[in-house]
């Protein structure tokens, strides 16, 4: 079976050396010397001033709501892993939902509609790695005085004419997780714009100390220990391979399927410096004679597990059900019934791929 995805892995020869110094000095987590390393080889790398490392990309999405103090009602996207809602069910926050727009983010025009005096803040985000519309979201957050903060997870690595789209709103959340373009295992990481934002992150992520005997705050427990910083250190160096092996794999994808009526491939615009995180396509059934379950199931029949991301959406979820945000999002409904996310990794061959677009080509027709 191939999955959509598989983790990008550094020769185990490499990475056993850094477990010989972890052994060797036995200092497994804790601020320890790969884990500054990375804060500064990562910053440097994406092109951010400040980030803080984190256990996995959930906690650092807490932390960061901790962070900023938000309270009330935070607008957010019914479209994106449910971690996103969960963050904020966490925090005792009521998320809001706003539809989103051709390009799978927040719709500006109808997030500015679901102000309200309790809202906070506004967490968009950055889905399949295409930026959203931030110069209108930053407007927006400027108007009413709302913090914002951009979950991130599927955008490391990536650019806008040129500059890191982490450097947008106030904080930026990454995830590193196994499936993610860059992983440690599990992490995740919070980038900020200031020193004192992230002394306080690194306080609040180990249990709110300040040092020895000084408690500010309520903190948790979400540091990145020495293996997966380790780990980390590795995937930097071999991260612009893995790239390359996720856009050759991608542009077979584009090259094939763009010859099949119905099914449409996602990318973002020619401004955007993509990390090839997700091959998304759009089935458009009228065109393409079958729905998009269908398709699945073929595929998965032939030995390829895609995946339909974000299907179903998080205001589905019983949790979040029966706010009145979760009842009118036509946009964000019609594409979690319409997308399927096809397998793409680095060491996805191009006869796997081939394989793949000829069985969704001959399926058409059956």
């Amino acid at each position: 079976m191939i999955y959509v995805t598989q983790p990008s892995l550094p020769p185990f020869e490499e990475f056993s050396e850094y477990l010989k110094d972890i052994w060797d000095n036995k200092w497994l987590t804790n601020n320890g010397k790969f884990h500054q390393e990375l804060e500064k080889e990562l910053a440097e790398f994406l092109g951010v001033p400040y980030i803080s490392l984190f256990s996995n990309g959930t906690l650092a999405l807490i932390t960061a709501l901790q962070t900023l103090r938000i309270t009330g009602e935070v607008i957010t996207t019914p479209y994106s892993f449910v971690a996103t809602a969960h963050a904020l069910h966490w925090n005792d926050i009521k998320p809001v939902f706003a539809d989103i727009d051709e390009g799978f983010g927040l719709n500006p025009r109808l997030v500015e509609s679901l102000i309200t005096p309790k809202t906070t803040a506004i967490l968009p985000v950055h889905v399949y790695g295409y930026p959203c519309k931030h110069k209108e979201l930053e407007d927006i957050c400027d108007r009413y005085g709302l913090k914002l903060i951009y979950d991130a997870a599927h955008a490391f690595g990536v650019k806008e004419n040129n500059s890191s789209i982490l450097n947008y709103g106030d904080l930026s959340i990454l995830s590193f997780h196994a499936t993610k373009v860059f992983n440690t295992f599990e992490g995740g990481a919070i980038i900020c714009h200031d020193e004192k934002t992230k002394k306080r992150i690194d306080y609040l992520k180990n249990f709110g100390f300040a040092d020895e005997v000084t408690v500010v705050g309520p903190g948790i427990n979400a540091k990145m220990n020495e293996f997966q910083a380790a780990l980390g250190l590795l995937q930097l160096k071999h991260f612009d391979k893995n790239i390359a092996g996720r856009k050759r794999a991608f542009e077979t994808y584009k090259n094939l399927l763009s010859t099949i009526d119905g099914i449409d491939l996602q990318f973002p615009n020619s401004e955007i410096e993509w990390n090839y995180a997700y091959a998304a396509i759009l089935i458009k059934r009228e065109k393409y004679g079958k729905s998009r379950d269908e398709l699945y199931e073929h595929l998965k029949k032939n030995g390829f597990y895609a995946r339909r991301y974000f299907y179903p959406l998080i205001s589905e979820f019983s949790t979040y059900s029966s706010l009145e945000s979760a009842q009118n999002l036509p946009l964000a409904k019609s594409i979690s019934r319409k997308v399927l996310c096809l397998p793409l990794f680095d060491e996805l061959e191009e006869e796997q791929v081939k394989n793949i677009c000829q069985l969704i080509k001959d399926f058409s027709s059956c």
